[in-house]
């Protein structure tokens, strides 16, 4: 069920940059109270939290916490902070992630600098950040809707009082480049982990849902050289703020205009619309994945699925990062651990 966001609560992991301020931004303007659950926020963070610091300023309240995502018990403060702050959450977004980061990568394996995975710490960095922090986080968010602190005031949810986890996958989810592999892998888990809790927005009124973004022109890439170069002129962005959107409408719609790919006998969840103009309403529930590319949106089904399309998909100078990886392979030295 859609949900009337104003007077409602929202946590936010990685609400200090890119598309989860954007998705913060959009809360606050629809008088919904957010958590900006980050290691730390940029300056346009910054200023966003201080302009809702209190009631007064406006009708929604931003509330900075700190949180390292690869931290359990941070994890969850946050949820105590959004009871002791408003009495709850209703709105849960563990949009925290890294790409392929060489602190923590395929390709630059534990004990082989850049990597500051340590070789006896027996984990990756990127898989707390991008798989283990969201599935722990919904699993709190779960026991905390489950189980308001204050019954009194707050009640359990239900098909009648709904709320919402909302993850943001990848079209790396769909592909493969091997520059990505764990980022690949890791975007792979939350579209399954996504579809695999559809079945609770029926059942208890939680849905679960995920948007799954192209190439996002975010600090996650503009500010990275070894990730911009992969960017050709010819490379459309999308921008975290029609991301951002696409967010809302998981949250407040029942139904959106999506392309049509596919065929409408083929296509799940097709309500209604007309294919010679290339739309069509699909309805919103849970284990809905939207892929989000320049100006469009397109569900992403389970089966049978095209793959990406439309601009904003494509990294055209990825073939650099191939040479690269294949010549360290070939260097003799990969993946021997410095003393």
């Amino acid at each position: 069920m859609a949900l009337t966001l104003a007077g409602k609560t929202a946590i936010v992991t990685g609400a200090g940059s890119g598309i989860n301020l954007c998705f913060a931004r959009q809360l606050l303007s629809r008088h919904c109270n957010v958590i900006f659950a980050d290691l730390a926020l940029r300056p346009e963070a910054e200023e966003l939290v201080a302009s809702h610091e209190s009631s007064s300023k406006s009708p929604a309240k931003a509330v900075f916490q700190k949180t390292d995502v690869r931290n359990w018990q941070q994890l969850s403060q946050m949820f105590r902070v959004a009871d002791e702050h408003f009495g709850g959450a209703d709105i849960v977004c563990p949009g925290a992630g890294v790409y392929e980061p060489p602190f923590s990568s395929f390709w630059y394996p534990p004990g082989c600098p850049p990597s500051k995975d340590p070789i006896d710490s027996s984990r990756y960095a990127i898989l707390d950040i991008n798989l283990t922090h969201p599935i722990r986080t919904t699993q709190l968010a779960l026991s905390h809707f489950l189980n308001p602190s204050n019954p009194k005031s707050r009640q359990p949810v239900s098909p009648s009082n709904p709320k919402s986890i909302l993850h943001i996958t990848s079209t790396a989810g769909q592909v493969t480049p091997i520059a990505g592999a764990i980022y690949n892998a890791t975007k792979h888990a939350i579209n399954g982990f996504v579809r695999s809790l559809g079945p609770l927005d029926e059942e208890i009124g939680v849905r679960v849902t995920a948007v799954a973004p192209g190439v996002i022109k975010t600090p996650m890439w503009t500010e990275d050289p070894d990730k911009f170069k992969l960017i050709t002129d010819r490379d459309e962005w999308v921008t975290p703020e029609f991301v951002a959107e696409t967010m809302m409408d998981l949250l407040e719609k029942d139904e959106v205009e999506v392309i049509s790919s596919v065929s409408a006998s083929a296509t799940t969840g097709l309500t209604t619309g007309d294919e010679r103009q290339g739309t069509m309403m699909i309805k919103v529930q849970g284990g809905t994945i939207l892929e989000v590319s320049k100006g469009k949106i397109r569900k992403v089904n389970q089966f049978m699925d095209p793959g990406p399309s439309g601009e904003g998909n494509t990294a055209g100078n990825m073939i650099e990062a191939e040479r690269d990886i294949y010549g360290r392979l070939r260097s003799g030295r990969w993946g021997r651990v410095s003393s």
